[in-house]
């Protein structure tokens, strides 16, 4: 019988690098947090910072969803310092019977702590979790909570994660209660700078909105210290208003808001409400956004599924029960019945499962037939009972099936083409010799003149040209198949490789199955036709290039709308650009200056009447670009396409609600808005041709 090795569980200090059980970490209390803290709050960044005002928020809003609140206020302060306050119960202060410490230090220094685990404390809320309050101070250099209950009035201050103050308990004869928040983020955590302001208050404005939207039963506030301003939201019509607020620069279909209130108990007794309110308009573009427990779910999930299966079954049952003979032939898909649409689904549930702290996407699966059968029932009696109102509906989603099917057609041209001619890229579009898109740059350049020049000065071995001819399609205005008849848009879509976003949602393309919407020939996601696969990307920048003039203005809001509506994956995932061509060349003698706005002029003529002491700057050079063209090669690589010289803007967007009005206003059909809004902001155009 062989010998058995003796096998040493001990460390072995021969071995350099080794792994042991010495290097075992446990990270205790919030170090963990302040260790990743991207883990928790998406990053360190402006969103971070952000993400924990909301999360102090969803507390007090869970308060309101209880009915326990009715005033929510957020505080911005000029020292970047941030206060929430909501009328509520006022966070417990008595002695845990476990930890033998007030609640209160167990709630601010123990993750997955909390009143909103055994549904008793709170039947619905948002910070499912446990770890919001805990993670914000984990993440600020001091946080200071102010409770007021039951006739006593306790404060407390923590900062990184663990307190530095014992309470103070002060009785008080003022009748009911609240909580106050105060936080300053932590700068070893966080990238910022602390003599300029770090929170957007138009993003928590956005944001407090929409939860008054979804809570009517509060009033928000938001006090912006900073520039004196104050804000308030408060509407009693809850979703109703938030569709009116959405198509407020749309033409509706019908005037009515459908709204579908019910609540149905789930398998272990407990409710689970649902909230839909929807409206259909003029437009292509379909506006659904959902929410559970007042979370913005953006990725959509099990109640966004239900709702786009109930729509397209209603739809499909009412054109074979109700609609004329020659109407029949026609069976929906899920994107016809949806174009147009603006809706808000809100589901509330006592124990939502999202798939991470950050909650984008529900995932509880009997959520998904509650919804589906509500909506189903309801919005079958509401079409029944509602017949021209009906008929409008369905003649709008049976004309988008048409051009569905014409764009269908565009496509299938378009690849045959590209099969024929070997898949060539665009004629016009001058490439790089490079294959490696994390190094190669394409610029989408304004005209044949300045495409020629940027040709000549590029570098050729990671920079791509893409000259334009004119103006692009205005695609605010248009449907899919005229979108896929426009050459230049063609050129974009080829040129870049990743597909277009055929359907233009909030929530992505998932379907009633929860699948990509459509399926290819082989049964896969057809990502040329409904998505963008940002893994075939060619370039991972792409840089808008146009004159500093109107004109140059106008077609970088055309391309800007097209990215945004059919190519959003791209901003999102950060590689669209705007390059920033310089306005004036100011010269004289050997000194040559180039500058993008009247001020860097003035502080050029004045640097150059400093050095060469002139007693006036007659004698100085200026020269104004109104096009790309005027510059030659060399001048335009130098000031706007060379890396180490130019200056680019990365395109980002904060809110996509804000966006899509503001690009729905300003490129969409209705006029009356459009020359409301010019009227208003006359004052701030910076680039007139007079």
């Amino acid at each position: 019988m062989p010998e058995k090795e003796n096998i040493s569980l001990s460390n072995n200090p021969s071995k350099k690098h080794s792994y042991n059980a010495d290097d075992i970490q446990v990270l205790k209390g919030l170090e963990g947090v302040r260790k990743r803290p991207a883990m928790y709050i998406g990053d360190q960044g402006k969103k971070g910072l952000h993400h924990l005002v909301f999360e102090v928020l969803d507390n007090s809003v869970d308060e309101a969803i209880g009915k326990y609140a009715t005033e929510i206020k957020v505080t911005l302060f000029k020292d970047n310092s941030v206060l929430v306050f909501d009328n509520g119960r006022g966070i417990p202060i008595g002695n845990h019977p476990e930890y033998n410490k007030p609640a209160l230090e167990v709630i601010m220094e123990h993750l997955h702590s909390g009143g909103k685990f055994d549904n008793k404390s709170y039947k619905i809320s948002g910070g499912l979790h446990g770890v919001g309050l805990s993670v914000v101070n984990a993440l600020a250099e001091w946080l200071e909570v102010e409770i007021s209950r039951d006739g006593l009035i306790y404060k407390q201050k923590f900062s990184r994660g663990v307190k530095v103050t014992e309470p103070t308990i002060t009785k008080t004869a003022e009748i009911g209660s609240y909580t106050k928040i105060s936080f300053y983020p932590d700068d070893e955590i966080f990238d910022f700078d602390k003599n300029e302001v770090i929170y957007n208050a138009s993003t928590i404005s956005n944001r407090m909105r929409e939860l008054a939207f979804l809570t009517p039963q509060a009033r928000f506030e938001l006090h912006n210290k900073i520039k004196d301003e104050k804000e308030e939201f408060f509407y009693e019509g809850g979703i109703k208003e938030f569709i009116s607020y959405l198509n407020k620069d749309k033409q509706p279909l019908h005037n009515d808001i459908i709204f579908i209130s019910d609540s149905v108990e789930n398998e272990d007794g407990a409710l689970i409400y649902l909230d839909l309110a929807m409206q259909y308009n003029t437009t292509y573009q379909t506006n659904i956004l959902t929410y559970a427990n007042t979370i913005n779910t953006v990725e959509g999930g099990v109640h966004l599924t239900g709702f786009k299966s109930a729509l397209t079954r209603t739809f499909n049952s009412y054109i074979e029960n109700f609609m004329e003979k020659k109407y029949k032939e026609h069976v929906l898909s899920g994107t016809d019945t949806r174009e147009g649409l603006s809706a808000v689904l809100s589901v509330k549930l006592p124990d939502p499962q999202f798939e991470s702290q950050t909650k984008i996407k529900l995932g509880n699966p009997e959520v998904r037939q509650i919804v589906s059968q509500i909506v189903t029932e309801k919005l079958t009696q509401y079409l029944e009972e509602q017949p021209q109102i009906a008929k409008k509906l369905v003649l709008k989603t049976i004309n988008a099936k048409i051009a569905r099917e014409a764009a269908q057609k565009a496509r299938s041209l378009i690849r045959r083409k590209s099969v024929l001619d070997g898949a060539r890229m665009p004629g016009k579009l001058a490439d790089c010799s490079s294959n490696n898109p994390k190094e190669c740059e394409i610029f989408i350049v304004e005209g044949d003149s300045a495409g020629g020049s940027a040709k000549q000065g590029r570098d050729r071995g990671y920079q791509a040209i893409l000259p334009l001819r004119g103006k692009i399609l205005n695609v605010e205005k248009a449907r899919m198949d005229k979108i896929l008849q426009n050459n230049e848009i063609l050129a974009i879509i080829k040129a870049l490789g990743v597909g277009i976003q055929e359907f233009n949602e909030i929530n992505g393309s998932e379907s009633e199955n929860g699948a990509p919407e459509e399926t290819g020939e082989n049964g896969g996601p057809e990502e040329t036709e409904h998505g963008i696969d940002l893994n075939k990307l060619r370039y991972h920048k792409t840089i808008i290039m146009c004159d500093s003039d109107i004109d140059g203005k106008h077609i970088e809001t055309l391309l800007l709308t097209f990215f945004f509506r059919y190519m959003r994956p791209l901003i999102d995932g950060g590689y669209l650009y705007m390059a920033m061509p310089p306005l004036y060349k100011v010269s004289y003698k050997k000194s040559k200056h180039y500058v993008f706005t009247d001020k860097d002029k003035e502080e050029a003529l004045k640097n150059i009447k400093l050095k060469y002491k002139l007693k006036n700057v007659d004698t100085v050079k200026i020269q104004r670009y109104k096009g790309l063209g005027e510059m030659n090669p060399e001048e335009l690589y130098d000031t706007t396409m060379n890396k180490e010289t130019r200056t680019l803007k990365k395109v980002l967007y904060e809110d996509y609600i804000e966006n899509d009005l503001i690009f729905t206003k300003l490129m969409g059909k209705e006029v009356k808005s459009r020359k409301k809004f010019i009227i208003a902001n006359f004052d701030q155009a910076n680039v007139l041709d007079v």
